[in-house]
């Protein structure tokens, strides 16, 4: 609650802050974020509008599918590491985020089925495929609907409404702080770099006293994966979407998910990403699961161990615990 209404109180502040400055600075800063997205992706057509995406990479291909508020740069930043460990990485835009289509009834399901007309434009007749945050619902309906294309399954930090309960679940006064930010890119980079901590917490679900604790690399992960969300306005429509499906109650059998699979989360995301990973490990037949006590829902201190983890569950390396839980 302190959180939230400390983030009211910076946009209150702002209005007394220099205009023509910070007028000045958002341009440059917004002239940045298209600089740093353009020529990066690739649009094609799929059966369900234009699709954004891009790859890089040598070795075998492995698809990361980034969380709220992301796009292909967030993939790509997701799976970096993965990157490094050899892998080809096919980083999507999901629907409504950057320059991919909004069509109507953009559910995960709908998006499975439509990143298989990537995969055939691009010529990859199966790959591994790992979801981050909400966009492992679309990775989970992927290997559910299309195992012929999919080789193993990877969920990370997984926004699944189990239990009937939404993961991002916030209060009235919360929401009306999360709305007026998300909903200007202005108050979005104003208080990213008035209070990039409180924004850390409240949209990145993670402890910002981590960032005390962990390398200055990744302390710069975060920061990036904060500022990856400018310009939000290119993102409304994936950001509602996403709410949506993070709160409705998942219908997805996971029951009958027949690839490999595996599920990480970090015990402290504020999202309670743990707690549904246990629940998906029981309900995925054979479902490997890996828990690390602290990171919060951008797994802070642990991108290089979750990218060897993955690794070596892809290529089937021994050495990897089946089961590795916080205690």
């Amino acid at each position: 609650m302190t959180t939230r209404r400390s983030m009211l109180l910076g946009l209150g502040g702002l209005a007394l802050a220099g205009s023509g400055y910070a007028a000045g600075s958002f341009r440059e800063a917004r002239r940045l974020a298209d600089s740093r997205l353009f020529g990066q992706g690739s649009v094609m057509d799929t059966r369900a509008g234009q699709l954004e995406y891009a790859v890089v990479g040598d070795g075998p291909p492995l698809m990361m599918i980034h969380g709220t508020g992301g796009g292909f740069d967030q993939g790509l930043l997701f799976a970096a590491g993965l990157r490094r460990r050899g892998f080809r990485i096919v980083a999507p835009s999901r629907f409504g985020y950057l320059g991919s289509a909004f069509p109507d009834g953009a559910s995960p399901a709908h998006q499975a089925d439509t990143l298989v007309d990537l995969l055939d434009h691009l010529g990859i007749e199966r790959l591994a495929v790992v979801g981050g945050s909400a966009g492992a619902l679309t990775a989970a309906e992927f290997a559910l609907r299309h195992p012929d294309r999919c080789s193993h399954l990877a969920l990370l930090v997984p926004a699944a409404n189990l239990t009937n309960r939404d993961p991002v679940e916030f209060t009235a006064l919360q929401r009306l702080a999360v709305n007026a930010v998300l909903g200007s890119d202005f108050w979005f980079w104003s208080l990213s770099r008035l209070m990039p901590g409180q924004m850390i917490r409240t949209l990145l679900a993670t402890d910002p006293a981590l960032l005390d604790q962990v390398p200055k690399a990744e302390r710069q992960r975060a920061t990036t994966i904060l500022d990856q969300l400018f310009p939000i306005s290119r993102k409304v429509n994936g950001l509602r979407t996403d709410g949506f499906w993070a709160g409705t109650p998942s219908t997805t059998a996971y029951e009958r998910i027949s690839v490999p699979a595996l599920v990480l989360s970090c015990e402290d995301d504020l999202f309670g990403t743990a707690a549904t990973a246990r629940l998906l490990a029981k309900r995925i037949p054979d479902a490997e699961i890996t828990i690390y006590p602290t990171g919060g829902h951008i797994w802070l201190g642990h991108d290089d161990e979750v990218a060897e983890r993955i690794s070596g569950f892809v290529r089937g390396a021994g050495s990897a615990p089946v089961s590795l839980e916080s205690q």
